[in-house]
């Protein structure tokens, strides 16, 4: 076998595109970017690109269609078309079906966002390579004041900003400015369990607080903890069932605030993407009596390994938590900030969201068709990036054996605490993209459920 060194560095190429083929990571059909946009981002030459792409065409791997571009050949064999489930392993970085948390990575412009990263990498001073705000970097505040204004009717101002690294690490700033061992914070139950260590670690006790028809039961929170003095939840699309807050009950919660002296984490990770009807304002647009902390993530709207987050904080509160950011610092490179904060401002991000809005309402579509086709009952959610699939019996086991199979699915019972109600599980949609892979991973899980043998 010819030394992996001595290979030609477009054969290299020519393969790795021939795996992503193989393994569904890009669908017959597709358009490749431009080749120039390719090379720039893997820093080769055009003509190694080309070379490359024209070894796959002679093997009819790709399709050369003049002016068009290039594209993934429609005419690949079932078996060359089939994507390849990725073997179970940490180090594998592609998305699993049905795979929570992850926006559509085949959706974001990598050649764009590295041509603006370009942009700025070859416009620093010696100045940019000092340690940055620990507040973030006042170009991104700012852009992210202006895209709140106009697309959550949030006003505030750039001092009211701060960012971080992710929703954790927003919770543990306003942990450790506002909160006290001790103290109580309604959650959602069901809800997202995965912030609830760091609550706990902060010494806060968790008061779990069931979720009906209408989003978090504010009534049957104030009979049962009238101690608490934080309440977290997800109005927008409660996580994971995707319920709305009613408006009668955000009123609730913002009175109980006022009047108890309370605060309110409003985390918004995903309300961009709606599907039916309009959305209600979030809480922070109505916080008349200032109580409301805005946090909201880039994660799940471009890419999770960009982990920047941000906080919206009141008014009064701002020098309080600039204090504790001198403590604890953003972590969140100065480049990335300035990037993003261009990526904005430039109206890519507005670009890149109507694009992803589209898409998602389309691949929601193929995994209800297909989970209906097979006799799945999907639970009705008016936005979201994630589905709840009923289900009779205990849906930890069901789970599992999804997870055997290779399918990302999660119990529904894994995210309460003490509530109870109808078993189900939880999936993603965004990396499903086509009906015809949504029909095949729906058949997996289907006999995986069944108990039927890989």
């Amino acid at each position: 076998m010819m030394d992996a060194k001595k290979v030609p560095h477009y054969q290299r190429i020519a393969r790795q595109l021939k795996s992503a083929i193989e393994r569904g990571e890009l669908a017959p059909g597709s358009r490749l970017p431009a080749s120039r946009v390719y090379a720039q981002e893997l820093g080769v030459s055009r003509s190694t690109i080309e070379n490359a792409w024209g070894e796959l065409v002679a093997q009819g791997w790709l399709e050369r269609r003049g002016q068009a571009g290039t594209f993934i050949s429609d005419r690949l064999s079932p078996r060359q078309a089939t994507p390849l489930r990725p073997a179970a392993s940490r180090e594998s970085s592609a998305p699993q079906p049905f795979q929570m948390g992850l926006p559509a990575l085949d959706l974001f412009p990598r050649g764009l966002w590295t041509r603006v990263m370009g942009r700025r990498l070859r416009t620093q001073s010696r100045f940019d390579l000092a340690p940055g705000d620990p507040c973030g970097e006042l170009i991104l505040r700012q852009a992210i004041v202006d895209y709140l204004r106009l697309s959550r009717s949030i006003e505030c101002q750039p001092e009211q900003v701060l960012i971080s690294g992710n929703f954790a690490a927003s919770m543990t700033l306003i942990l450790r400015t506002l909160a006290r061992p001790g103290q109580h914070m309604w959650m959602e139950d069901p809800g997202y369990p995965f912030i609830r260590p760091v609550v706990s670690a902060a010494g806060v006790n968790i008061d779990p607080v069931p979720v009906d028809d209408e989003g978090m039961n504010i009534d049957w929170a104030q009979a049962h903890y009238p101690q608490a003095r934080f309440a977290l939840l997800t109005p927008a699309h409660q996580s994971p069932l995707g319920v709305a807050l009613s408006l009668e009950r955000r009123r609730q919660l913002l009175q109980w605030a006022a009047q108890c002296d309370g605060w309110i984490i409003e985390d918004d990770y995903d309300s961009e993407f709606r599907y039916h009807g309009k959305p209600l304002p979030p809480l922070k647009s109505l916080d008349a009596p200032q109580r409301v902390l805005y946090a909201g993530t880039f994660s799940k709207s471009m890419f999770p390994a960009l982990r920047t987050a941000w906080l919206v904080v009141p008014l009064p509160l701002a020098a309080q938590f600039r204090r504790q950011t001198d403590l604890i610092h953003c972590n969140v490179p100065t480049l990335w900030q300035h990037t993003l904060a261009d990526f904005i401002n430039e109206g890519h991000f507005w670009r890149h969201l109507k694009k992803m809005r589209a898409s998602y309402a389309q691949r929601r579509q193929w995994l209800e068709s297909a989970l209906q086709a097979q006799g799945f009952q999907v639970v009705p959610q008016s936005g979201g990036i994630q589905l709840v699939v009923a289900v009779s019996g205990d849906d930890r086991e069901l789970a599992r054996r999804g997870q055997r199979a290779g399918l990302a699915v999660q119990a529904l019972s894994d995210w309460r605490m003490r509530s109870r109600g109808e078993g189900g599980l939880l999936m993603s949609f965004t990396n499903l993209t086509s009906a015809a892979m949504a029909s095949d991973v729906v058949g997996e899980l289907k006999r995986a459920l069944a108990g039927a043998e890989e």
